[in-house]
């Protein structure tokens, strides 16, 4: 039989423009893409006079295969600025969430916070837009956690954002984002989620004008994904599901002003050229974003619940093994079958604190108009649970084969830390609330009703009734 030559692939599989992303991406988590130069990052003189710059996220010696770092190609490097100078404090944004900060506080309960309103006067950026509801840590310390929300109406022009303290989870709720990093562009709408590592410069504009979204930020780590354990080597969030851009440059050598978060106070820092200027690029240490709706869902096929680990996207380690700086996870339409079982969330207590966001759709089962936009958040150990409708509806109904949460994707920021609550979460925003305990009011002792079957039942088994000393 003789064989004849079919085709070579041109190129490695990338993910083309859409009607509303006109950008090129190239696919996997952590994935090395082509380089420039050949066979090595430092040459002495780069191609086309290009400056080679060094971008390291992790520590030199970390090991191989937990290093993060990038090798960038640039127009002019990041050292040609004309220095620092401190901005005003942005009194709605914070970085220490330790109980000896005074504009932090701590919560038994469960609270709500109805949609912030986008500014409508006043021209509010991305940056510019940061509000800090909770936290743990402090950057300083290199372990600990940030929850934001940001509120802008006005594109980024000629200002950048870098960020020195943590890695920035975005998630858009209202309005894509049109994120330009020094690495490439980035289409991200409501739905998809981007990350952006610490010290990456990028600015953010807003194609469909207004927006508003959550941000987890996390300090002394970075995202991964969860181990797999017995589902073995596919499920969850898949590698080939993640996407980052490919080098884009501009040939820019207007003024341009790069704000810089450090230790949550604000620098600016003037130059004389574009910091978007990168003509190559390779290495692991790059910003990515990964469309939601392509989790792969599993979960019980039988009886009973699966942990909500099952639900986790992306996490990020603490110093204590097991127990995680935070958590990602997501909630939205698939199959529930679980025969004899009752299906909604069981009351529980954890030992984590859980904060709560919805992208879009509806979280039922809740008092507080949980609308998308909105924000939630349960202390460790805070009990919580379904209303009791829920709860008797649950407990009473046919069970069959049915779909849960389409339409909706909901979130939880969870973390095994104590979280403060800010001074703006507690005084400022206007839409605080707490949950309303009277949706559980009718969850009455209802076992006192079976008091005589049960005595019946411990007579036959031999046994006294209730009430009788031993």
């Amino acid at each position: 039989m003789q064989t004849t030559f079919g085709a070579s692939a041109q190129a490695t599989y990338s993910v083309s423009p859409k009607d509303r992303d006109p950008y090129h991406y190239q696919v996997g988590f952590g994935n090395r893409p082509g380089t420039l130069p050949f066979a090595q990052n430092n040459p002495q003189k780069a191609k086309y006079d290009l400056y080679t710059e060094g971008l390291n996220g992790t520590p030199f010696v970390t090991p191989r295969r937990e290093n993060q770092s990038a090798w960038l190609y640039r127009i002019r490097p990041s050292v040609a600025h004309q220095g620092f100078t401190r901005l005003p404090d942005n009194p709605d944004l914070e970085a220490c969430f330790l109980p000896l900060n005074p504009k932090v506080h701590f919560s038994p309960t469960q609270l709500a916070w109805y949609p912030l309103d986008i500014p409508s006067n006043d021209k509010v950026d991305f940056v510019s837009g940061l509000k800090t509801l909770a936290g743990n840590g402090d950057p300083t310390l290199r372990e600990g956690l940030a929850v934001h929300i940001y509120t802008a109406n006005e594109s980024m022009g000629n200002r950048a954002f870098c960020n020195s303290d943590g890695d920035f989870l975005i998630l858009p709720q209202q309005g894509r984002l049109d994120i330009q990093t020094e690495f490439g562009k980035l289409m991200v709408r409501p739905g998809e989620l981007v990350v952006i590592q610490r010290g990456i410069k990028y600015k953010v504009g807003l194609p469909d004008g207004p927006s508003r979204g959550y941000i987890l930020e996390i300090f002394g780590s970075h995202f991964e994904l969860p181990e797999l354990g017995p589902l073995g080597t596919h499920g969850l969030a898949n590698v080939r599901d993640f996407e980052s851009p490919v080098a884009s440059f501009d040939i820019d050598q207007s003024p341009w002003e790069v704000i810089y978060k450090v230790g949550g106070k604000l620098f600016a820092c003037k130059q004389e050229h574009t910091p978007f200027d990168v003509v190559a690029w390779w290495g692991n240490y790059v910003p990515y974003k990964y469309a939601m709706e392509k989790f792969v869902h599993v979960g019980s096929i039988q009886k009973d619940h699966i942990d909500p680990s099952i639900f986790c996207v992306l996490t990020a380690k603490s110093k204590t093994p097991g127990a995680p700086i935070a958590d990602f996870l997501i909630f939205s339409g698939r199959w529930d079958v679980a025969t004899g079982t009752f299906r909604p969330p069981y009351y529980h207590r954890n030992c984590a604190s859980e904060m709560m966001g919805l992208i879009y759709g509806d979280y039922g089962g809740r008092s507080d108009e949980f609308a998308p936009g909105g924000f939630s958040y349960e202390n460790g150990f805070c009990p919580h649970g379904v209303s009791y409708d829920e709860f008797k509806k649950a407990t009473e109904a046919e069970l069959g084969p049915m779909r849960v949460h389409e339409g909706t994707l909901a979130f939880m920021f969870e973390t095994s830390m104590q979280v403060t609550l800010t001074d703006y979460a507690m005084k400022r925003t206007g839409k605080l609330h707490e949950h309303e305990p009277k949706m559980w009011d009718n969850l009455k002792g209802q076992f006192v009703n079976h008091i005589d079957q049960i005595n019946a039942d411990l007579k036959a088994a031999g046994l006294p009734p209730l009430g009788t000393k031993s």
